[in-house]
């Protein structure tokens, strides 16, 4: 079982303290994303190579997430939660040395592959951490601490790698991720408590619960939610350019309220995952569509599409801690490995959406990308309300009773 650690009111403080550390770890791993975002062209023109294959990194990274957070996850889930999030902070630090030591594309391609899956699995670990040092019932809160890490990486990592990589060029810019990591690992190695992760089932049996098909099913929702968010974000600018008439430093200004307005719905989320996950994921998700739609119709004028980008950047973030809670609490014995899940299936939604809008703009332009994405984040609606009646299965649902022989009548 998990240790319920800092619950008590002499606790909170300390908590708090851990809480933050977790939260500045999530922030300098997904700046470190977005920096590679805001340097393409740049890493492109200096390494001499074309703008794509410096979007591997990109790709390196996502993969790592998606199929090396979870199989380290599930290695890793019967040790203590501490040094797994030391070890994952660790590894990420060296890993991102690499380029501020020269290292050449194809090594930092790898290189980003294996930081990829330590991020996942940081994710996984700094969430079982954070809810164990709360009370139950700040479950969903404490999640999105995490999470907002990421969230508010969005709104601060892109325009800071672009000016870090213009005043210093790019390789400097990750030294600067790097101290910075160094300085969140020397924090969380003072501040993050021990968790220690004993469970009623072995490694199969928490597999099983993870991977069980209601478990699987809420995934389904958020692949097909943020496949359509995906569809739409990955074709923002030229949307914003080319259909609301947006242009010129109101690009940066809508590109930031989206980061922002993203920070303040991850941070909102926790509330109602606390409150209700599987409703708050039914409202988020039709939060999502009505932006979309709304980008469909009346995408044209450039106030409508100002709220429409500030509303799916506030509803998708929105929804992460309603998903985690809901993927955990369905997972039960089995929410330390399926910790791990929402992040991989999150990445698996954002390659699909990407490949979809791209096919889309193909066939029909910007505004058939748009519509994509509607289309998909309106079938995560109806997918979110048919699961809203899922259960965790108990322990002794999933684990039969073993039969016993009837005894023997005795003869007097």
């Amino acid at each position: 079982m998990l240790d319920r650690q800092g619950c008590s009111e002499s606790g909170r403080p300390r908590a708090a303290i851990a809480l933050g550390a977790l939260f500045a770890g999530t922030l300098v791993m997904g700046c470190a994303e977005m920096l590679v975002m805001g340097m393409l062209d740049l890493m492109a023109t200096d390494l001499a190579v074309p703008l794509p294959a410096v979007g591997g990194l990109v790709s390196a990274n996502a993969l790592g997430i998606a199929i090396g957070g979870p199989m380290l996850t599930v290695l890793t889930s019967r040790l203590d939660r501490r040094p797994v999030l030391l070890a994952a902070l660790a590894v990420f630090t060296v890993l991102n040395l690499l380029p501020a030591l020269g290292a050449g594309l194809e090594a930092f391609i790898a290189a980003r592959v294996v930081i990829g899956a330590v991020e996942g699995l940081f994710i996984a670990a700094a969430i079982t951490t954070a809810t164990s040092i709360v009370p139950p019932e700040r479950a969903g809160r404490a999640m999105a601490v995490v999470i907002s890490g990421f969230a508010v990486s969005g709104a601060v990592g892109m325009p800071l790698g672009r000016l870090l990589g213009e005043a210093v060029g790019w390789r400097v810019s990750f030294l600067a991720v790097v101290l910075a990591a160094t300085a969140v690992l020397l924090i969380a190695l003072l501040v993050v408590p021990r968790v220690a992760t004993e469970s009623e089932v072995g490694m199969l049996g928490r597999l099983r619960f993870a991977f069980a098909p209601r478990v699987l099913a809420v995934l389904a929702v958020g692949v097909l939610l943020f496949a359509g968010v995906s569809a739409a974000l990955t074709y923002l600018v030229p949307f914003l350019e080319g259909v609301a008439g947006i242009s010129g430093p109101w690009i940066g200004a809508c590109l930031m309220g989206f980061g922002i307005a993203a920070a303040v719905g991850s941070f909102a989320g926790g509330k109602f995952a606390d409150t209700g996950a599987a409703r708050a994921l039914i409202i988020g998700a039709g939060g999502v569509s009505a932006s979309l739609v709304a980008m469909v119709l009346w995408g044209a004028s450039p106030l409508v599409a100002v709220f429409a980008v500030l509303g799916l950047g506030m509803c998708s973030s929105g929804i992460t801690s309603p998903w985690q809670h809901r993927v955990e609490h369905l997972a039960g014995p089995g929410a330390i490995v399926a910790a791990s899940l929402p992040a991989s299936a999150g990445n698996l939604g954002d390659a699909i959406g990407a490949f979809s809008g791209g096919h889309a703009i193909d066939t029909g332009g910007i505004p058939v990308a748009i519509l994509t994405a509607a289309i998909l984040a309106t079938v995560s609606i109806a997918a979110a309300i048919a699961g809203r009646s899922l259960r965790p299965a108990s322990l002794l649902q999933a684990e039969p009773a073993p039969t016993l022989e009837p005894e023997p009548a005795t003869v007097h």
